[in-house]
């Protein structure tokens, strides 16, 4: 698994028109290439009637998996220009579709490549881009008397909570950076003064936004 990476925030779509041409962005997650094969073929099917539907995704830890499609458009003014944008902003795991409506007005092969371009990359900006961190969840269990404070100093120490469970006790799961696991034990037996039990309850990404 990837220490971590960046990615886009959640699925979504975007819309700009140049020359009266429709350029309709949607962009998903894609954790392998049947997840993004799937992605491309649902939109396409939605926009069956558009001019283009045009693709690029990339997928794993060393961009291992990459692919580029035209559907139609002059060759190397769509696909590529729309990977170039997911490399440069050094996204993985993304697939991405532009569907074209066209407008009557051709935009030659520089305005192509500029359009699907700023359709990829106006799109990633508005959706969302996170970082994605692998971290060790530690499940903290303690008292209710002590579980307030024990929250508060979680947030003043940046420290991101991943879920909470009520029950006779209250038990918060903590996301650490794996090099920081030993310290935050101990942080938080003094914080307590002991009064907490802990366990580490596996690995999980977590989530920090960058636009």
């Amino acid at each position: 698994m990837m220490e971590n990476y960046l990615t886009i925030k959640a699925t979504g779509q975007h819309e700009i028109i140049i020359e009266k041409s429709r350029f309709i962005c949607s962009v998903t997650r894609a954790e392998d290439e049947k997840m993004a094969l799937d992605f491309i073929q649902s939109i396409k099917k939605a926009h069956w009637n558009a001019s283009h539907n045009c693709s690029a995704y990339i997928i794993g830890e060393r961009d291992q998996f990459q692919k580029a499609n035209d559907d139609g458009e002059p060759s190397g003014t769509a696909g590529v220009p729309m990977l170039e944008v997911l490399k440069k902003k050094q996204l993985k795991n993304v697939a991405v579709v532009v569907t074209r409506y066209f407008g009557g007005i051709k935009l030659g092969a520089g305005g192509l490549v500029r359009a699907y371009g700023n359709s990829v990359s106006e799109t990633c900006n508005v959706v969302g881009i996170v970082e994605r961190s692998l971290a060790t969840i530690i499940s903290c269990t303690l008292d209710y008397s002590a579980h307030a404070k024990f929250e508060h100093a979680l947030e003043q120490h940046d420290y991101q909570i991943a879920n909470m469970t009520f029950t006779d006790k209250v038990t918060i799961d903590v996301y650490v950076d794996r090099p920081n696991v030993f310290n935050f034990h101990e942080w938080a037996v003094n914080l307590t003064n002991g009064q907490i039990k802990m366990q580490e309850s596996g690995e999980k990404y977590r989530e920090k936004d960058v636009i």
